[in-house]
């Protein structure tokens, strides 16, 4: 089925339109990032992301018409993320979704953005096939999901306190890093010994799936603290080991218990390098396939979001857009309905 949908991510400090067609795939996608706008802040600063929301849309949606030679006449429906997210930066994309499906008048469907880095692999030219794993690693949430289909999620697992996202932007703060912390430290990783320092691992024989970095970050906390910076290397690669063998192994427990052979990985976390090379040396041992999305797409993005809500308008009959529209910040993905 031939459908030309536009997706638009505004969850947070990345501003992202794309344009799938379920026939072509992806035409083209833009994206704006409002790290360099923060990063005098330490951290997201909400209200000006949802500022910069409003200045990027439009422009961004006019180029990725020019690059993929569409029209909005030829478009089919409109995707946007309904959350979770930031509040204010989550209407900035939901208003202009709305608004422009109701003078379109062509159907509009809030996605979940969670969903969207889930089906993301989905995106590229080898797919995975359903029923599969998922470990999101995305910003704030770290979950182990059993993925029968699209809106079929059963929760496996998830974090019970700091998310793989934060500890990783916590400990570059403890190390002098910038923000957002995650590649940087990774880059910094790469130049320590790993086995200088031995971190904990919390929950690793927890027995169940779910996760706590916490308690990892206070330990790089009283490392920092004893040795000061100057070994900051080896304590950022004795970091990146701990945080990756947890979720290689509760990642890998999880198919095993759930019979999957396919685990797919998304959010932000998923392009570390480190945990790639682990996590498919050992999946390959077991018999699991592990699929990425390609590196673009592991933090937010536009695509993600058209590649969704494409495969939700598709399954279902959407009425033409009204001006009524909700966001939902807080959004549990194990609620989502079946497409």
């Amino acid at each position: 089925m031939t459908m030309l949908v536009l997706g638009i991510e505004s969850s947070c400090d990345e501003t992202g339109v794309a344009l799938y067609d379920r026939a072509r795939g992806l035409l083209a996608h833009a994206l704006h990032s409002q790290i360099a706008m923060h990063n005098d802040y330490g951290g997201v600063v909400p209200e000006l992301a949802s500022r910069d929301h409003i200045r990027r849309l439009l422009p961004l949606t006019r180029q990725v018409l020019a690059e993929s030679g569409c029209t909005l006449a030829e478009l089919g429906g409109i995707a946007y993320t309904q959350g979770p997210g930031l509040a204010g930066a989550l209407l900035i994309g939901a208003g202009m979704a709305r608004a422009l499906a109701f003078a379109l008048n062509i159907p509009a469907v809030g996605v979940h953005h969670l969903e969207g880095h889930m089906l993301s692999p989905l995106i590229s030219d080898t797919p995975p096939e359903f029923p599969f794993v998922a470990l999101l690693v995305s910003g704030g949430h770290t979950q182990l999901m059993r993925v029968s289909g699209i809106g079929r999620y059963t929760l496996l697992g998830e974090t019970l306190d700091d998310a793989a996202g934060e500890a990783f932007d916590k400990t570059a703060q403890l190390l002098g890093l910038g923000y957002p912390g995650g590649p940087a430290l990774a880059e910094l990783a790469a130049t320590g010994n790993a086995g200088r320092f031995v971190l904990p691992r919390p929950m690793l024989h927890s027995g169940d799936f779910d996760f706590s970095f916490s308690g990892l970050k206070t330990a790089v906390l009283t490392l920092v603290r004893k040795q000061g910076l100057e070994q900051a290397a080896d304590i950022a690669a004795a970091f990146q080991a701990a945080a990756a063998e947890v979720l290689v192994s509760k990642s890998l427990a999880a198919c095993t218990h759930s019979g999957a052979t396919r685990l797919v990985v998304a959010g932000g976390v998923g392009a570390n390098a480190h945990l790639r090379e682990r996590l498919t040396h050992e999946a390959a041992a077991r018999g699991i396939d592990v699929f990425y999305p390609r590196l673009e797409f592991c933090t937010d993005n536009g695509a993600m979001i058209a590649y969704a809500g494409a495969q939700r308008l598709a399954a279902r009959t959407h009425p033409a857009s009204d001006l009524a529209f909700t966001v939902k910040p807080r959004w549990d993905l194990a609620t989502l309905e079946g497409a």
